[in-house]
């Protein structure tokens, strides 16, 4: 059912990569920059996520011996240190997600290179290294964001939905490429779980294991089909105790079954692009933007 399906390490069944968004309460201030400081119980259950979830999360890690990727705001970086700190010394990767949740597609092109790189520089300081991958805050990936990822570096982008493995996403202005690690909205746990008056995001909460069944079957397809499976997860929402008492249940399984390839996604990147190289895969390639102008609508005839 994959046309052109990939051969993942030591004949694993497929890849997966249980990457989290931490982006705390960074997603108040943005949205009410004016008194977000004010929406006290707003801001106390996006806290959760790096004061108490996200060490619940890295201790299942480290006693599965696992290692992912957290995408991290860099604003929340410098806002939650302990949080980062926990991450760091589980071996997991920190990728980019913006300075404090802005959307690309709002910016001016000078602003959106701005706060990418305003990103890096925390990034670098903390963690002592360039970030390898970015996810745009909301999949907000812009008609410039491929171009200004490719002029520093990145190995790999995380907001795009348009495979069910990794491809490439080739830049209509340059040429150059970089590894798409695609995931869907059905992977994403904001739908399932998260109602929020002050995030204007009103969901029917579903319990955790009803929530987690579609997590379950879009597993089971991608092990079936060899495929990529990316869980888009926030602390606050996941690391909730009775959801992650779930998701746990779910990879002690899966891990003890040894044929399923838990990976940071920026390893998962390398091995999409080696097995490129080397001729072994032939990957869907995909120019960006796909339109180079506004295709418009249909007009009354005159």
């Amino acid at each position: 059912m994959i046309s052109n399906p990939i051969a993942w390490p030591n004949g694993a069944k497929c890849a997966c990569c249980l990457t989290f968004d931490m982006d705390a309460d960074s997603l108040i201030h943005v949205d009410y920059p004016n008194d977000g400081d004010r929406r006290v119980s707003a801001i106390s259950m996006l806290r959760y996520g790096p004061q108490v979830a996200v060490p619940r999360i890295v201790e299942t890690y480290r006693q599965l011996g696992l290692r992912q990727t957290f995408f991290i705001p860099a604003w929340c970086i410098e806002q939650y240190p302990l949080a980062v700190e926990t991450i760091q010394k589980g071996g997991h990767e920190i990728a980019h997600h913006s300075y404090i949740h802005e959307n690309p597609l709002e910016q001016t092109a000078e602003d959106e290179a701005h706060w990418l790189d305003v990103g890096i520089e925390i990034i670098k300081r903390v963690t002592g290294k360039a970030p390898r991958g970015w996810r745009a805050p909301l999949y907000n990936f812009s008609n410039r964001s491929l171009d200004l990822l490719l002029e520093r570096g990145f190995s790999y982008d995380a907001s795009l939905m348009g495979a069910d493995i990794p491809y490439i996403v080739k830049s209509r202005k340059t040429g150059g490429e970089i590894v798409e690690l695609p995931s869907h909205w059905g992977l994403d746990d904001w739908p399932q779980y998260v109602q929020s008056f002050d995030l204007n995001y009103m969901m029917p909460v579903r319990s955790a294991r009803n929530g987690f069944d579609l997590y379950l079957r879009e597993f089971e397809a991608a092990y079936a089909h060899g495929a990529l499976w990316v869980p888009v997860l926030h602390p606050f929402v996941t690391g909730r105790l009775s959801r992650w008492h779930v998701f746990r249940e779910f990879l002690e399984k899966v891990v003890a079954q040894g044929d399923v390839w838990f990976a940071p996604m920026e390893e998962i990147a390398a091995h999409v692009r080696a097995e490129i190289d080397a001729g072994r895969h032939k990957p869907m390639v995909e120019l960006i933007p796909q339109y180079e102008r506004p295709v418009g609508r249909v007009l009354p005839r005159r």
